[in-house]
């Protein structure tokens, strides 16, 4: 027995442990993308194809078999159309974790901006005013802010209730945040192509969703026929949140966001500036 393993694992090395790794994490990683999404039941499809063209195959039914291969070879085509919106949302999100756009928000600052959100969308609420809110992290949104009109102004609680006022010519669109600035008003965000949630999430919810899906901002919904709550993000829905649940969720999103390194820095900036003053006295 030993003999036998001896020689399965002869030449077996590092390198290989390493490329099997490798391999079988994004073997993981697209199963874990294509689940709950249209392109699930697609992928099933192909399989049973590809299943029948080898059992053709083995079985020397040639014609059938004929018949498979030129499926498949065309079907490779075809699947670049049809997984389009998949295959540019992966991409996306490949691109989102390899570069990382960073914050310019200051962590003594998060406190005081995230109530002035969260006092704004409970207004909202409160009169039934429909809103979406959408805050840009580390990928930026540029091509979404170009689609509005550019406000770049420091968030108050006024300018985003006249935002939203149903009188505003930008009370339909979404706002984006960026750091402690309101950077545009009235954008048109795409819609998620997520076919299996509720009928009752109208098309303000269906774009907060489908932001999240090619991006790592969040957005907050409020319905306007119902006044309920919800927080989308990573192409998920959280809702019938309250002024608590939604505060707790939008400062841990902030300070998860400022870098680990952000006390060095400071603590840098200080001994300078301390040595400075010294040197000035």
């Amino acid at each position: 027995m030993g003999q036998i393993l001896s020689t399965l694992f002869a030449g077996f090395g590092i390198t290989d442990v390493i490329d099997i790794a490798i391999v079988s994490f994004i073997i993981y990683k697209v199963i874990g993308f294509f689940r709950s999404t249209r392109a699930a039941q697609l992928a099933w499809g192909i399989v049973i194809i590809g299943v029948a063209a080898f059992l053709s195959k083995i079985f020397k039914l040639n014609i059938v078999n004929w018949l498979f291969s030129n499926l498949i070879s065309v079907g490779l085509i075809a699947l670049v159309i049809v997984f389009q919106p998949e295959l540019r949302r992966g991409l996306e999100l490949l691109g989102r974790g390899g570069f990382r756009r960073q914050l310019t928000i200051q962590r003594e600052s998060i406190s005081g901006m995230v109530d002035k959100i969260v006092r704004s969308v409970e207004y909202f609420a409160g009169r039934k005013e429909g809103a979406i809110i959408v805050i840009e992290r580390h990928t930026a949104l540029q091509d979404i802010v170009e689609t509005g009109t550019v406000i770049d102004a420091v968030i108050s609680e006024d300018l985003l209730e006249n935002l939203f006022y149903k009188g505003s010519p930008l009370h339909d669109g979404a706002v984006i945040l960026r750091g402690e600035r309101i950077l545009s008003a009235g954008c048109v965000l795409p819609l998620t192509q997520n076919h299996n949630l509720s009928r009752e999430l109208g098309t303000r919810h269906r774009a907060g969703i489908g932001i999240t899906e090619v991006s790592d901002s969040v957005a907050i919904i409020v319905s306007e026929e119902t006044g309920i709550i919800s927080v989308a993000k990573d192409g998920k829905l959280s809702r019938f949140l309250d002024r608590k649940m939604l505060e707790k969720q939008l400062l841990n999103m902030y300070m998860s966001d400022i870098p680990e390194d952000d006390s060095l820095t400071a603590w840098v900036q200080n001994f300078f500036r301390r040595e400075k003053d010294d040197q000035g006295q």
